[in-house]
């Protein structure tokens, strides 16, 4: 990796130490610690992969549409974070769904778990590697529209990056993508438009809004749900962006899909629970992975 002419290399290298950037996830050497990753899923998985999927919070069953050939526990990869939340099993599946050869995250990071946003997106630097130019990431949210319900899955169109970070921060390899990279259409057009038609051909509703990613863990306050939503966020959660950001950077299509866990209205909340918001995901899995494979269908 080349330091900016104006920084000295010894230097460059000491202030990006000293911020946590060389970090085993990312930072300097980044390319060959995804390589090291990559080449241990190819060890173990030799095939070109189609696409990536990355399974949020209660949604981990999608794997049973797979016809899976490895399964890899994130702990034998090297450099790849661990798992840490209960319904994030922590396995990188690898085989086919839909006739394509997928490689699918059972289990993402965040980065209320205190990993850094480097971490957290390393895994999408790798399923990169591995050759999959289309990401599909899934999550569980809170629905701030008031003509949504729990259960309704939502297209999403467009992101706001409320972590008050990003994973690009730090030294830029253009080997792994563009210093400034152009996020005027994050969420892949041409995939929204399969999206719909499938779940038309489906009969699944399919809302399309804004998703806002904010650090967790804890869940918002009436305030910060009528903040949200005078801002343009349609729902919220704690994870994808980071990652669309990334997968951006390294020049893939993306397409996004939440399902509802529950209404945040700010005049009508009530108590929720992780076992609620798990419960409401898992019975609307069948239509997240109707959609899912009716799009890889036709990549």
């Amino acid at each position: 990796m080349k330091a900016p002419e104006s920084f000295p290399q010894l230097q460059y290298t000491q202030e990006h130490k000293a911020v946590g950037l060389a970090n085993p996830a990312l930072g300097l050497h980044a390319r060959e610690r995804i390589e090291a990753c990559a080449q241990a899923v190819r060890s173990r998985f030799s095939r070109s992969v189609d696409a990536a999927i990355i399974l949020g919070t209660g949604l981990g069953a999608l794997a049973d549409e797979m016809h899976v050939d490895t399964v890899i526990d994130y702990g034998e990869l090297p450099n790849f974070p661990l798992s840490t939340v209960e319904s994030h099993k922590g396995r990188l599946l690898c085989g086919t769904l839909a006739g394509r050869t997928v490689v699918a995250m059972q289990g993402r990071f965040h980065r209320y778990e205190g990993y850094s946003l480097q971490q957290v997106t390393f895994p999408v630097r790798v399923l990169r590697a591995l050759g999959a130019e289309t990401l599909i990431v899934s999550n569980a949210c809170g629905g701030m529209h008031p003509l949504w319900a729990p259960g309704d899955l939502m297209l999403i169109a467009d992101h706001l990056n409320l972590l008050g970070d990003n994973p690009l921060i730090g030294p830029n390899d253009d080997a792994l993508g563009p210093r400034f990279p152009d996020m005027s259409e994050p969420y892949d057009a041409g995939l929204r438009t399969i999206a719909r038609a499938v779940a038309v051909a489906n009969g699944i509703t399919l809302r399309e809004g804004v998703y806002a990613a904010v650090q967790g863990p804890n869940l918002e306050t009436r305030a910060e749900y009528r903040f949200l939503r005078a801002v343009g966020a349609d729902v919220v959660g704690m994870s994808t962006v980071p990652e669309v950001i990334v997968a951006r950077h390294g020049g893939m299509r993306v397409l996004g899909l939440s399902i509802l866990t529950d209404q945040c209205l700010p005049d009508a909340l009530e108590p929720s629970s992780i076992a609620q918001i798990i419960a409401v995901a898992r019975a609307a899995e069948p239509k997240l992975a109707a959609v899912v494979k009716g799009v890889l269908a036709q990549l």
